[in-house]
């Protein structure tokens, strides 16, 4: 039901000040009122839409402004309807577990076509267009000066490019490369740069453009990415070798504890961030043969760490960056 609020404009037509009936709604949304009425009983039962019972025959329906947030304003850092968007194609994944299930082979991010792409762009989006530049970038040493005065930065699981187009705005005495395999997300990303006039940016399949590893990027991003990665501990040796010796990667990864006692305990999402993991993130971590299949919360700070080590990094640093479920490190050679 959230799904279909978000997908035919529900929750937009109830952003406003005053409280509309389902009358109201179906007319601003071309939508049939008997069915509008419906939704908004569950909504109502569900405790995510508010109702003024005054009439109890046509009671008139509103958000919160913390719903208003979450569900109806794609602006705000809050906004949620990412994961909802992508709901069906996530759901058609099921038919595809008891196979991987027995197989021990799941499926990548393209299993999940286009719209999954568009709703992984939709989860993230938000947040990053309202910290990415003035609190993030910020915390790490000397990126900022280096992208003012021209860097080169490749950003590692790009997707629809909606991180490295920001930056690529800003920055445009800087060049930048996203890399990602995901041809529905590289479709993405590459209309919305045309659609910027940016020429700066640029993104590639790394399938078909293998990875710098000449030790010439100034700057290595990777936005909640590599917990989905056949291979990390190889992915982190190919970013070291991609990174000049005063380079900086910055790591964005879900908050992850070492073990599931853990998770259980301190994550109130863990049981959503454990499921989805098998119809996403652990599914293609194991998308390949002998895939490493590390999971939503399989990449704990600790884990990230030794991986960096074990690739030549001598730098690790925790940024000190609020987020409900990221975490930020600074890593440097």
């Amino acid at each position: 039901m959230i799904h279909i609020g978000d997908k035919i404009g529900l929750y937009r037509a109830l952003n406003v000040s005053e409280a509309l009936t389902s009358q109201e709604i179906a007319e601003v949304t071309g939508t049939s009122e008997r069915w509008v009425r419906e939704w908004c009983a569950n909504q109502v039962a569900a405790r995510i839409v508010e109702a003024d019972h005054a009439n109890p025959q046509q009671p008139r329906y509103s958000l919160s402004l913390e719903a208003r947030a979450v569900l109806a304003d794609p602006d705000h850092p809050a906004f949620g309807m990412g994961m909802f968007h992508r709901l069906p194609a996530t759901m058609e994944r099921l038919a595809d577990l008891p196979e991987a299930f027995s197989s021990g082979v799941g499926f990548d991010y393209d299993a999940h076509g286009h719209e999954g792409a568009v709703g992984i762009e939709r989860s993230f989006e938000p947040w990053s267009n309202t910290f990415l530049l003035p609190v993030v970038l910020p915390a790490l040493h000397g990126v900022i000066e280096k992208l003012r005065s021209g860097a080169k930065v490749a950003d590692i699981g790009c997707g629809a490019g909606s991180a490295l187009l920001l930056m690529a705005k800003e920055f445009p005495n800087s060049t930048f490369v996203g890399y990602d395999i995901s041809q529905y997300a590289l479709a993405r990303a590459n209309e919305k740069a045309s659609d910027l006039g940016l020429d700066n940016v640029r993104f590639v399949n790394p399938k078909n453009e293998a990875i710098a590893n000449d030790h010439s990027i100034d700057f290595v991003t990777t936005f909640d990415c590599l917990h989905d990665m056949t291979r990390p501990q190889q992915m982190v040796q190919s970013i070291f070798e991609m990174l000049k010796i005063d380079g900086s990667w910055l790591l964005v990864e879900i908050k992850a504890m070492n073990t599931l006692a853990e998770n259980v305990q301190k994550n109130p999402m863990a049981a959503l961030m454990y499921g989805i993991s098998i119809l996403s993130c652990m599914a293609s971590a194991l998308s390949e043969k002998d895939g490493e299949g590390l999971g939503t919360l399989g990449l704990s700070r600790e884990r990230a760490q030794s991986f960096a080590t074990s690739a030549g990094f001598t730098n690790f640093d925790v940024l000190d960056i609020t987020h409900s479920v990221n975490a930020f490190y600074e890593i440097r050679p």
